[in-house]
Parts: structure tokens; sequence; C-alpha cells
């Protein structure tokens, strides 16, 4: 990790926290389990909205461009369609992102 310089409570708390004595692999495991972390909170709420429309994004996603349809302009419709959308981009993103996780 060269540049970067921590105070010397983070970087104790780096090694608490993981085991790893060496200060960037310990940032390295940190972050990584962070993203995991934050990739299963993204899982559970798309199963949410998979649940409640009983259908996959992508599914619904076609349904809705290809549908005319009155419920679409409905304010709670139309914003789980964006919030789900939104979840399955950022799932993609740390996917991308984190893809070396195992």
């Amino acid at each position: 990790m060269s540049g970067v310089i921590l105070p010397k409570e983070i970087s104790q708390a780096l090694v608490e926290l993981t085991g790893e004595p060496r200060e960037s692999m310990a940032l390295v495991l940190l972050i990584g389990g962070y993203a995991r972390h934050k990739m299963a909170e993204i899982d559970a709420a798309l199963r949410q909205y998979e649940q409640k429309y009983e259908m996959s994004f992508e599914a619904y996603e076609q349904l809705w461009e290809s549908q005319e349809s009155e419920e679409h302009y409905a304010y709670a419709n139309e914003w789980d369609y964006l919030e789900w959308e939104a979840l399955v981009t950022r799932r993609k993103r740390l996917e991308a992102r984190f893809g070396w996780l195992p």
C-alpha cells in the first residue's frame, strides 16, 4: 500500500480485527469482508423484490418496457422499479470490482 499512512490506532485496529500483522493485507481483508457483507445485503433486498413480484428483475424490466399500464405510473411501483434497478446495478458493479473475492 504505497502512499497511505494510517494513524497508529487504525493500524492497530486493523491488526486486531483481522489477525493479520501486515497492515496492507489487513486492509485488504477488511475491505473484502465489507464488500461481501454489502453484496449479501443487496442479495437479500433483491430476493425481497423477486418474492414480491414473483419474478427476476430482468423479467420485470421486460414487462415494464413492453406493456403500457397505469400501474407503471403508480408511485410505489415506479419507486420499486427504480430501487430494484439500482440494486441490480450496484450488485453488478461490486461483483466486477471485487470478483477476486472467494
